[in-house]
């Protein structure tokens, strides 16, 4: 290599001169590293052939002119670094002594209970690693955003890689920041034995593998459940011969189908809307919440919002009948999806349909969906308990539902003041109005959700019977993020990406832990802790476009809409 040659005599021409031996160390050491570097660069462009290799469709080949406008980083190094950060969490989320993990034997495949003289660098090392891993996931998924938004084309085929790149640590693990998987399995064990989930709470069952992990505050909680979720939820629980976690596994499943099914909508919004798939993908699908919570949380609240989107997404295709029967497909999993229903009745004749032309179809709508639910109730023989028992969600009390947290400071003031009110009482008004609030917002988002926008007013309405409701929880907020992922625009955009940065670490459990740690922590815990946050924080992650700066694609058909209403 002559040219690093030239440059180290010219740099150092009077040493080089006196010391020909070390001159030639010099070149040595100077071509074996060039020679190191070619290799690893070699290296690294097997692997994004291979990976575009993978991702491409059948017989399609990349024109000159697409691989000009997709960089070799602009999928593959953000996919990497979204996986480390999976990774990190899932590693810190099962290790002995993480707060993160049921510490409960045969509650998964494979970890080990912690024990009273557990490593206190254990349980730090588990802390660092899922909050570290978090605060890489959040700054990879805000980057992408920004990313896609720029540079439109990206294939969603490879998207979906990411996604199951992604997708993969969390599927080894066992359900992550909640149990509520457990509480599933327990409920298909009771309808594999015709036993009521309406009516009687999971330790029915009495004591064995599937009521043990179950939370006590749902023990003896009846279902608020659809009666198609618990009919397949049965449906697993036979299907495992009744064992408690390969019910959980398929239950898992169950939820990527969800999230599956969303991501097959996604073209077909992207094209609805005027939108960049990609974009919307990273939005919905790639979602924070999504990953951790939908998928790491076995929720049902993935497969309710699959069917919901594709639901809503068949009535933009002027596909009405459709868009009913798979809303009320999702309302059968989890009743939410029922407005759903309602905004497709209000839009099925179109925005020149006067208020009194729309009771109709609102009607027809809503008969057509009740007759789905009523099959649905009758074949499983379980009735229609599940509408009676929609509040049992609100047994929790978290400060992080506004009218729990309004009820707390006001029970506490009337407590100072020698007043006579208890908490239960506040708590009854504070989400009393709340809940009115949000049905007055919800009531006049609708009227106008022709100037609005169909998804954007349905989205919003779902997140304020959220956040004005009972209880806030992470993957209760998902219905609106989601839902708004395909017409986020501007400010809408930056709350979306905003509060889904903010709702990952809603309610995570060894916050405090970790604060205790730095606080009481040796002086060498503390420092690697914060040099570990720094560098999380900033070590430069936007070198995917960097590098491979070229002038973006024009975004001819795929950039915003400028006038219609988008929704």
């Amino acid at each position: 290599m002559p040219t690093e040659i030239s440059s180290a005599e010219g740099l150092e021409g009077e040493r080089v001169a006196t010391d020909p031996t070390s001159a030639g160390l010099r070149s040595l050491a100077i071509e074996a590293s060039s020679a190191g570097l070619r290799f690893v660069d070699r290296c690294f462009e097997s692997v994004r052939q291979r990976m575009d290799g993978a991702t491409g469709l059948p017989g399609e080949q990349p024109s000159a002119g697409d691989l000009g406008a997709q960089p070799r980083g602009l999928v593959l190094r953000p996919a990497l670094l979204g996986f480390v950060a999976m990774l990190a969490i899932a590693i810190g989320g099962s290790l002995p002594s993480s707060p993160f993990k049921l510490e409960m034997p045969g509650v998964w495949f494979f970890g080990v209970p912690s024990t009273p003289g557990a490593s206190h660098w254990g349980v730090y090392f588990t802390l660092a690693a899922v909050y570290g891993g978090l605060l890489l996931l959040m700054r990879v998924w805000w980057g992408m955003s920004r990313l896609y938004s720029r540079r439109p084309g990206v294939p969603i085929n490879r998207m979906m890689w990411v996604l199951a790149l992604w997708s993969l640590p969390m599927m080894v693990i066992a359900p992550l920041f909640s149990r509520d998987a457990y509480s599933y399995a327990a409920q298909g064990e009771m309808v594999s034995h015709h036993m009521n989930p309406y009516l009687y709470g999971p330790f029915e069952l009495g004591n064995n593998a599937y009521t043990a992990p179950v939370d006590n505050l749902w023990g003896n909680a009846p279902a608020p459940y659809g009666p198609l979720f618990l009919q397949l939820d049965g449906l697993v629980a036979r299907i495992t011969l009744h064992n408690e976690l390969a019910t959980i596994v398929l239950l898992r499943l169950l939820a990527l189908a969800g999230v599956l099914l969303m991501a097959a909508c996604v073209p077909r919004l992207a094209r609805l809307y005027h939108r960049d798939g990609a974009e919307v993908f990273t939005l919905m699908v790639l979602n924070p919440v999504t990953i951790l919570h939908l998928v790491g949380g076995a929720h049902n609240d993935a497969l309710m919002l699959g069917l919901l989107v594709a639901g809503l997404t068949a009535a933009k295709e002027k596909r009405p009948i459709v868009a009913i029967l798979l809303c009320a497909l999702a309302t059968a999993i989890k009743a939410p999806a029922a407005i759903g229903i309602l905004y497709v009745g209000w839009s099925w004749l179109g925005s020149q349909a006067s208020t009194r032309d729309r009771i109709r179809p609102v009607v027809t709508a809503g008969l057509l969906g009740a007759a789905v639910l009523a099959f649905f109730s009758y074949v499983s023989g379980l009735g229609w308990g599940w509408v009676t028992i929609l509040g049992t969600p609100g047994a929790v009390r978290s400060w992080t539902a506004p009218t729990t947290s309004l009820a707390l400071v006001f029970a506490g003031i009337a407590h100072i003041a020698h007043i006579g009110v208890g908490l239960g009482g506040v708590l009854t008004v504070t989400r009393f109005f709340g809940l009115l609030t949000a049905g007055i917002a919800g009531v006049w988002l609708l009227l106008n959700s022709d100037r609005i926008g169909t998804l954007k007013a349905l989205g919003i309405t779902l997140l304020l019977f959220v956040v004005l409701g009972p209880v806030v929880q992470p993957w209760y907020l998902s219905w609106g993020l989601i839902l708004l992922a395909p017409v986020a625009l501007g400010r809408l955009r930056s709350l979306i990406i905003g509060l889904s940065m903010v709702t990952a670490f809603i309610e995570l459990p060894g916050g405090t832990q970790l604060v205790g740690s730095l606080i009481h922590g040796d002086p060498l815990l503390i420092v690697l802790t914060l040099l570990w946050i720094l560098v999380v924080l900033t070590v430069p992650l936007a070198t995917w476009e960097r590098r491979d700066a070229v002038p973006p694609a024009p975004s001819v058909g795929i950039g915003r809409v400028v006038s219609a209403p988008v929704g």
